[in-house]
Order: structure tokens, then sequence, then C-alpha cells
């Protein structure tokens, strides 16, 4: 089961595209289309009891303060909290037209905020829930983390499948767990898909290299978000939607972010997070180095407009 975990957080990296499939989207539509994405939006709000500590004013949509996503991938199943296996903050800038996404390791070692301890940043789930996730994620990063968007891991296939499957351009022939994939242009289902974001140890570029091929899957997928109006499907699409992802964005706010954030999809830039892998007490944590938090940090804060300092 560790091993089945570890290919799934993989591979959520880059289903942060499809949250953006509703907010590109949603005002795109026919009448009866905007009541069905209305619902969806409605089925997926979730409150929460959450106020970012680190923003000093509030978000204002129509002057377009950046802000910031945290992805939570879920693996929960039945009579079990469930934990978060992948966690992903996206920033969205629509003064410089950009999105800067960095996943956060689930290994890494730093304060669960609220519990007093130091552990694995993804046991904030399992002992706080989304409030404690986004406190401890908040606090580590040094910035404020203004939403979520917690995903289902088990949706991965049907969400790629309801919007028609993805196209990217392959740099490299490669073969993997038994499906070939050429080198150039292709089209892939949300199992292919699947696979193709895994592969690492055949990649020159290892780690890197996988992470540029789940870029690629992210921008195909939002670009399918862009045109959403004109999938024939798009009720599979919102079903599928709808099931597996929860969030505290309400559907105006949503409305919001499409009429004033959507041209941040235009560059989509991903960040990474290196630390040195430890055990303490027989148990593996990473390590990331004051100097690489910082770095990211302030990068995160200048892409927000915030000023950039060390302070936590």
């Amino acid at each position: 089961m560790r091993a089945k975990r570890r290919k799934k957080k993989r591979w959520l990296r880059w289903l942060a595209g499809v949250c953006i499939v509703l907010l590109a989207g949603v005002g795109l539509f026919s009448y009866s289309v905007y009541h069905n994405v209305k619902r969806t939006a409605n089925e997926m709000h979730e409150q929460v009891n959450w106020k970012s500590e680190k923003r000093q004013d509030d978000v204002s949509f129509e002057r377009k303060t950046p802000i910031s996503i945290l992805l939570i991938g879920v693996d929960e199943r039945k009579g079990d909290k469930g934990r978060a296996d992948t966690l992903i903050v996206m920033t969205v800038n629509p003064n410089k037209q950009s999105i800067e996404m960095v996943s956060v390791p689930r290994d890494t070692r730093t304060e669960i905020v609220g519990k007093g301890t130091k552990d694995k940043i993804n046991h904030s789930y399992a002992f706080g829930g989304v409030e404690m996730t986004m406190a401890t994620v908040e606090h580590f990063l040094d910035i404020p983390i203004d939403y979520y968007i917690k995903v289902n891991m088990e949706s991965f296939r049907d969400i790629v499948d309801a919007v028609g499957g993805v196209t990217v351009n392959n740099p490299f022939a490669f073969t993997y767990e038994g499906t070939h994939f050429p080198k150039g242009e292709i089209t892939l289902n949300g199992e292919e898909a699947l696979k193709y974001s895994r592969m690492r140890y055949d990649d020159p570029r290892g780690d890197f290299g996988r992470q540029d091929r789940q870029k690629q899957i992210i921008q195909a997928i939002i670009e399918k978000g862009a045109s959403f109006s004109s999938l024939t499907n798009y009720s599979d699409v919102l079903a599928a939607i709808g099931k597996n992802i929860k969030t505290n964005l309400t559907f105006e706010e949503m409305k919001e972010i499409q009429e004033n954030y959507k041209d941040a999809r235009k560059q989509i830039k991903q960040l990474h997070i290196t630390g040195q892998g430890t055990k303490m007490n027989g148990i593996y944590y990473l390590v990331v180095p004051e100097q690489e938090r910082m770095a990211i940090s302030n990068e995160l804060k200048e892409h927000l407009e915030l000023s950039a300092t060390a302070s936590r």
C-alpha cells in the first residue's frame, strides 16, 4: 500500500490543473450550463473555520489581489480520517498573468501548528483536518494561505477522461508499465496520462524531467478548461469534479476569479523544494535547510506582491 501511495502523490501534483477547469470556465456557459456549474460549485463548497494570520488586508478580486490556494490530495478510506499524500501551494497573480506552483514534500519536518510538536507536514491533516494543514503550510512557507482545494485521489482517471483526454508534446520515446509513448505530439486518456506522469527512472533528468511532464499535463488540462463550454460531455466533467473536489471558495468567488484572474493561466512556473533525507528515532524525514525555505518563501512573497522577508 505504501508503494501505491507514493505513486499517487506523484501524479496528483498535476491534477491541480483540474481545479482551474472550473475556475477558468465559469463565465463561458449558456444559461442551462451555468446553473449546472453553480450546482456543482455549491456541491464542492465546504465551509472551514479559517482566516490567514499573514494577510493584513482582505483579498479583493475586483482589485486583483494576488491569491494563494493550497491543493490537498487526500487518500481517504471508509472508517479512516484519511491522510494528505500531496500538498501543493499555487499562487495566482493576475497582474503578472502568471501562476507559480510548489509541491511541499509530504515528509518535510516542520512545526505542526496547533499541535506544538515537529512532525511530517502531511500529518497535520490527520491531526487537525484542513484547518491545521492550512495553518501548518502557512507557517512553513511564511505566506498567507487564502483558499484550499481538497482532491480525492481516486478521482484522477474520471476527471481526465471526462475532459476528453489531454494532448502533450513528448520530448523522447519511452515505455512505462506496458504502454509505449512515442516522441512528439500524443493524446492521452486518464490511464495513459497517469503512466506518462509517473515515469522517472528512465528519464535522464530524473525527478525534474517527471515534473516537467506533469507541468505539460497541467497546462493541457487548463487549456481544456478554457474551452470548457465546447465540451459535449460537460455534465460528466461536472459530476467528476463535484464528487471528488471540496473547497472553501464559493460560487460567487469562483465567478469573480474567472472574471479577474483568468489571464494568469498564460504562464505556469513550477518551483522545487529540496532537502536532506534523514532518520530520527527510526522515522524518515526530509529536512529542508533554512536558506532553501527562505528562498522559496521569498519568491512566493514576491509573486503575491508581499514584502520578501525572512521573518516567521
